[in-house]
């Protein structure tokens, strides 16, 4: 019984370092048929997931996807909620092989490299939109529906996807490199699937936290007065 107890805590122990092996985001790159560089940037948060795919020289946006995810012993189970290439595939999973050494990960026929570990990001993790100002008072969003608005970011690297899970519908997405210092947030455009023209652009945010949630305020992209509230997402 005790050798079982042992053997117990031993999985779960390989399994947590597993999990914080893989934490953080990944990078791979390959030549399309135009000869041109293509990036795969792979986030991993605490349970949730996200693949994005676009030209390294100018940012064009390629594709998206994403979900939850789940490890065992030398596999990842992957289950997506979003994919801009195959919307078929949301609500699928998927156990692929997977292996982690000094910074190399091996994954789907593909070798990535470590960008970061999730470190020195204070907003690491998985994000819903829970909630917005409106004439001074914030109004509350529901996350527990099917429309989703989630940000996603390593230690270094962000994105956010808009999408629905019942209807498979994906609405748009845009991500990059991001900073945290001095209750400054600031995000670098490196990709954006609605404007091309945005990225390079550096958008310059308030952020503090308050209760876990992320407060973010200051002017969007078409330089309108925003106040968000994102939640951690634990499901």
């Amino acid at each position: 019984m005790k050798k079982l107890v042992l053997f117990a805590v031993y999985l779960s122990f390989t399994t947590l370092v597993s999990a914080q092996g893989l934490q953080g985001a990944w990078s791979a790159t390959e030549s399309n048929d135009m000869g041109s560089e293509v990036e795969h940037v792979l986030t991993f948060t605490k349970g949730f997931f996200s693949e994005a795919v676009f030209q390294k020289a100018d940012g064009k946006f390629i594709a998206t996807k994403g979900g939850h995810y789940s490890l065992q012993e030398g596999t990842i189970e992957l289950i997506f909620e979003f994919s801009t290439q195959n919307p078929e595939m949301v609500g699928q999973t998927q156990s692929i092989p997977y292996s982690v050494a000094n910074d190399t990960l091996e994954l789907h026929n593909r070798t990535w490299t470590r960008i970061d570990n999730g470190t020195p990001g204070d907003l690491f993790g998985a994000w819903l939109i829970s909630g917005r100002k409106r004439d001074g008072e914030i109004v509350q969003r529901d996350t527990s529906g099917p429309r989703k608005t989630m940000k996603i970011l390593s230690g270094t690297r962000f994105q956010w996807i808009a999408y629905n899970t019942k209807t498979k519908e994906f609405m748009g997405t845009g991500g990059g490199t991001y900073t945290t210092v001095n209750g400054k947030y600031t995000e670098n455009i490196g990709f954006f699937s609605r404007d091309d023209s945005r990225v390079g652009a550096s958008l310059e945010f308030n952020y503090e936290l308050k209760d876990g949630d992320w407060h973010h305020s200051g002017l969007s992209s078409k330089g309108d007065p925003i106040y968000e509230v994102w939640s951690q997402r634990k499901q």
